[in-house]
Protein backbone atom coordinates (compact mmCIF):
# COMPACT_ATOMS: atom_id res chain seq x y z
CA UNK A 1 0.00 0.00 0.00
CA UNK A 2 2.52 2.23 -0.64
CA UNK A 3 -0.14 4.71 -2.50
CA UNK A 4 -1.19 5.15 1.27
CA UNK A 5 2.02 5.64 3.01
CA UNK A 6 2.45 9.20 4.02
CA UNK A 7 5.04 11.45 1.63
CA UNK A 8 7.94 12.00 3.93
CA UNK A 9 10.30 14.78 2.17
CA UNK A 10 13.52 14.51 4.01
CA UNK A 11 13.75 10.52 3.71
CA UNK A 12 13.55 11.20 0.03
CA UNK A 13 15.94 9.29 -2.21
CA UNK A 14 16.60 9.27 -5.78
CA UNK A 15 15.00 6.89 -8.18
CA UNK A 16 16.78 4.39 -10.16
CA UNK A 17 15.79 4.51 -13.58
CA UNK A 18 16.90 1.40 -15.13
CA UNK A 19 15.28 -0.30 -17.83
CA UNK A 20 13.16 2.78 -18.67
CA UNK A 21 12.54 2.62 -22.85
CA UNK A 22 13.46 5.92 -24.20
CA UNK A 23 11.20 7.79 -26.59
CA UNK A 24 11.84 6.97 -30.35
CA UNK A 25 9.99 10.33 -31.15
CA UNK A 26 10.41 13.77 -30.36
CA UNK A 27 6.85 13.91 -28.86
CA UNK A 28 5.67 11.74 -26.29
CA UNK A 29 2.35 9.94 -27.04
CA UNK A 30 -0.23 7.70 -25.95
CA UNK A 31 -2.04 5.33 -28.40
CA UNK A 32 -5.75 6.16 -28.48
CA UNK A 33 -6.78 2.57 -26.39
CA UNK A 34 -4.08 4.19 -23.52
CA UNK A 35 -5.86 7.81 -23.72
CA UNK A 36 -8.86 5.87 -23.18
CA UNK A 37 -7.67 3.47 -19.97
CA UNK A 38 -5.95 7.02 -18.44
CA UNK A 39 -9.78 8.89 -19.41
CA UNK A 40 -11.53 5.74 -17.63
CA UNK A 41 -9.13 5.52 -14.55
CA UNK A 42 -10.96 8.79 -13.52
CA UNK A 43 -14.21 7.20 -12.32
CA UNK A 44 -11.64 4.45 -10.42
CA UNK A 45 -11.14 4.84 -6.44
CA UNK A 46 -7.56 4.07 -4.70
CA UNK A 47 -9.12 0.86 -3.66
CA UNK A 48 -8.93 -0.48 -6.15
CA UNK A 49 -5.61 -0.52 -6.45
CA UNK A 50 -5.41 -3.57 -3.29
CA UNK A 51 -7.00 -6.57 -2.87
CA UNK A 52 -10.30 -6.54 -0.69
CA UNK A 53 -10.04 -6.93 2.80
CA UNK A 54 -12.68 -8.69 4.66
CA UNK A 55 -15.60 -6.53 4.35
CA UNK A 56 -14.54 -5.70 0.72
CA UNK A 57 -14.89 -9.49 0.14
CA UNK A 58 -18.59 -10.01 1.80
CA UNK A 59 -19.71 -6.83 0.08
CA UNK A 60 -18.42 -8.06 -3.19
CA UNK A 61 -19.92 -11.39 -2.53
CA UNK A 62 -23.34 -10.00 -1.80
CA UNK A 63 -23.47 -7.56 -4.26
CA UNK A 64 -22.26 -10.93 -7.15
CA UNK A 65 -19.03 -9.32 -7.68
CA UNK A 66 -15.83 -10.99 -9.10
CA UNK A 67 -12.41 -9.57 -7.96
CA UNK A 68 -10.90 -6.56 -8.64
CA UNK A 69 -11.56 -4.45 -11.72
CA UNK A 70 -7.98 -5.38 -13.46
CA UNK A 71 -6.68 -5.38 -16.78
CA UNK A 72 -5.94 -8.23 -18.89
CA UNK A 73 -3.03 -7.27 -20.34
CA UNK A 74 -0.11 -6.37 -17.40
CA UNK A 75 1.12 -2.84 -19.80
CA UNK A 76 -2.08 -1.37 -19.56
CA UNK A 77 -2.86 -2.20 -16.03
CA UNK A 78 0.37 -0.13 -15.05
CA UNK A 79 -1.16 2.53 -16.69
CA UNK A 80 -4.49 2.50 -15.18
CA UNK A 81 -2.68 2.15 -11.60
CA UNK A 82 -0.56 4.92 -12.92
CA UNK A 83 -3.59 6.84 -13.93
CA UNK A 84 -5.52 6.39 -10.95
CA UNK A 85 -3.03 7.43 -8.51
CA UNK A 86 -2.36 10.28 -10.52
CA UNK A 87 -5.95 11.57 -10.68
CA UNK A 88 -6.11 11.55 -6.97
CA UNK A 89 -2.26 12.70 -6.24
CA UNK A 90 -0.93 14.52 -9.53
CA UNK A 91 2.54 14.48 -9.31
CA UNK A 92 2.95 13.54 -5.19
CA UNK A 93 2.32 9.49 -6.21
CA UNK A 94 5.38 7.58 -4.44
CA UNK A 95 8.58 6.63 -6.32
CA UNK A 96 8.00 3.24 -6.37
CA UNK A 97 5.11 3.08 -8.11
CA UNK A 98 6.70 5.51 -10.48
CA UNK A 99 9.27 2.90 -11.13
CA UNK A 100 6.68 0.27 -11.71
CA UNK A 101 5.29 2.32 -14.46
CA UNK A 102 8.71 2.86 -16.13
CA UNK A 103 9.42 -1.43 -16.25
CA UNK A 104 6.23 -1.41 -17.86
CA UNK A 105 7.82 0.27 -20.82
CA UNK A 106 6.44 3.74 -20.31
CA UNK A 107 9.07 6.65 -20.64
CA UNK A 108 9.22 9.60 -17.94
CA UNK A 109 8.18 11.98 -20.75
CA UNK A 110 5.05 9.40 -21.27
CA UNK A 111 4.64 9.73 -17.14
CA UNK A 112 4.98 13.80 -17.63
CA UNK A 113 2.50 14.11 -20.40
CA UNK A 114 -0.18 12.02 -18.61
CA UNK A 115 -0.05 13.53 -15.18
CA UNK A 116 0.35 17.18 -16.90
CA UNK A 117 -3.03 16.16 -19.03
CA UNK A 118 -4.48 14.85 -15.77
CA UNK A 119 -3.97 18.04 -13.73
CA UNK A 120 -5.24 20.07 -16.87
CA UNK A 121 -8.63 18.14 -16.83
CA UNK A 122 -9.12 18.69 -13.48
CA UNK A 123 -8.10 22.51 -13.14
CA UNK A 124 -9.73 22.92 -16.25
CA UNK A 125 -13.53 24.49 -17.20
CA UNK A 126 -15.93 22.05 -15.38
CA UNK A 127 -13.65 19.02 -14.96
CA UNK A 128 -13.61 18.45 -18.66
CA UNK A 129 -11.69 14.96 -19.38
CA UNK A 130 -8.41 14.42 -20.66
Amino acid sequence: MAYAARIETQNAEPIALTGVAANDTDKPDFSRLEWSVIRLARVDSLSTLREPGRWGRFVNWLMNRKGLPSLANERLEALRKMAVLSWHYGFTVPGEDVANFFSAGFSPDQYELMVRSIRAAVSGPKGMTA
